[in-house]
């Protein structure tokens, strides 16, 4: 029908149906028009208004009556481009928007021992990079080290992504970090007293940081470039001062 097709071109239901009555009826009142398009008069007088507005109808007084009329149908293809310009001109500024909403930190939380697995797993996607790691033996007694033996370990091997980490001085990790050669790895330590810390830091693929609790059961990933640049920073702070 013709008034779907004009609803298509940009008309609401409404102005649809009064274009194609005024047209057909031509200049006339708006209760014929109400009329022949089936629609009360007060919400006649509404559409009207905006097909005024439009460029698409007209209004003349007759006898001290107004008298609406529509206009050449032609206008539509006037209308079309118009609107087209219109968005046209829109379109960097609603671009502006989108690249505000792009710089704002990602956030992704995962939970349980799967969750903490698949936020490991995803520090090491990238082949051929350096993840930075800070973290301490908690994570053998709240998570274990078969994980990190059987598949986390091997794959980052694989891939060529070299680490270096940070970690409290004390025996335990001093055997840990006997394989560092071995284990595509260099270590340093700092001095337990200070270094209290009880989750997994790792800073990676110069844009991300997660945050694993391996005691708590969670961890999440944070995507910004501030964040990753403040952490790298503390990050090769430590490392330049630690043993």
């Amino acid at each position: 029908m013709l008034h779907k097709q004009l609803q298509n071109a940009g008309l609401s239901e409404n102005e649809a149906k009064i274009y194609l009555a005024a047209l057909e009826l031509g200049q006339t009142s708006v209760s014929r028009i109400a009329r022949q398009a089936g629609i009360k008069r007060t919400t006649v007088y509404l559409s009207l208004e905006s097909l005024m507005g439009k460029g698409l109808v007209s209004a003349v007084k007759k006898d001290g009556k107004t008298n609406y009329f529509a206009e050449d149908p032609r206008d539509l293809e006037r209308i079309m481009e118009e609107r087209k310009k219109e968005i046209s001109d829109l379109i960097p500024q609603l671009l502006a928007f989108t690249n505000l909403i792009d710089n704002k930190p990602e956030i992704r939380y995962f939970e349980g021992i799967e969750g903490i697995k698949e936020v490991l797993m995803k520090t090491i996607e990238q082949p051929n990079q350096e993840t930075l790691t800070m973290y301490s033996e908690t994570y053998f007694a709240d998570f274990g080290d078969d994980f990190f033996e059987q598949i986390y370990r091997p794959e980052r091997i694989k891939r060529k992504i070299f680490s270096r980490t940070l970690m409290p001085e004390n025996e335990q990790m001093k055997a840990f970090s006997n394989n560092n050669v071995k284990h595509f790895r260099q270590s340093k330590f700092l001095p337990p007293e200070l270094f209290k810390i009880n989750i997994e830091i790792l800073i990676y693929e110069k844009n991300k940081i997660a945050i694993i609790s391996f005691k708590e059961k969670f961890a999440f990933i944070i995507d910004s470039l501030a964040i990753y640049a403040s952490f790298k920073s503390i990050f090769e702070t430590l490392w330049a001062g630690a043993k």
